[in-house]
């Protein structure tokens, strides 16, 4: 396949890029839309968001957390410098179906600290390497084009690639919390039968983001090998 197609597009972008942007523009779509859903139905607990992770916590025997409100619409977030889970507003004091879930995967996070989750630890160690090589990427091959340095270039990609490393650790870490989430719900009984599927689709479309966030990071990995991988570059 050439690189350049008609008019000087770039066809590597179009054929694989391309699809993965709009399946993650599809899953932020969907999150949104069951999210919203299922915070109108009200858990006949009368748990809030706030009371269901405290919940999930203590049935892993997990003290010394804690659970505070942060500003914003799905900032939810465990935080494992100070130990503890923001909920965000439509969460901490709402005691729809929907916050129950999102609250209780937060939890699931500090579960998995707790008791030495590898794939946490492992995306946290990680943070600051990927961090840099997520910003140096562009610059680098740019630099390198300029410069008709195809070491630059090399650098650049494996920059990127760190990238795509984050995003392939970080679908694990997201999956197991959802699956603590919900084992917590189900035998804590959190929620009744028929509210727990749609906790279960609450968060099942949440890890769909994070399957597109890898495709699309992965997507470009490779159209960047495509690129420049076959050339023959001397500095």
């Amino acid at each position: 396949m050439p690189y350049y197609g008609f008019y000087g597009i770039d066809m590597y972008y179009i054929v694989l890029v391309v699809p993965c942007i709009i399946l993650a523009f599809w899953a932020q779509a969907r999150v949104k839309s069951t999210f919203n859903r299922y915070s109108q139905v009200l858990n006949r607990r009368g748990l809030t968001g706030a009371q269901a992770a405290e919940a999930v916590l203590r049935q892993n025997g997990v003290t010394g957390v804690r659970v505070e409100w942060v500003a914003g619409k799905l900032t939810d977030h465990f935080d494992p410098r100070t130990n503890t889970i923001r909920l965000s507003n439509a969460v901490y004091s709402s005691t729809s179906v929907a916050s129950v879930g999102v609250a209780a995967h937060e939890a699931g996070h500090a579960v998995q600290y707790a008791v030495g989750y590898f794939p946490i630890r492992l995306r946290a160690a990680i943070i600051p390497v990927t961090q840099f090589g997520s910003m140096a990427a562009f610059p680098l091959i740019i630099l390198g084009l300029f410069m008709n340095s195809g070491i630059l270039i090399d650098l650049g990609i494996w920059a990127f690639a760190l990238s795509t490393v984050f995003q392939l650790v970080t679908l694990p870490v997201e999956v197991n919390a959802s699956n603590r989430a919900l084992a917590a719900i189900e035998q804590g009984g959190l929620l009744t039968e028929d509210e727990y599927p749609m906790a279960k689709k609450t968060l099942t479309a949440a890890a769909m983001t994070y399957f597109a966030a890898l495709a699309v990071s992965f997507a470009q990995l490779l159209r960047l090998l495509l690129i420049f991988g076959g050339r023959n570059r001397h500095d």
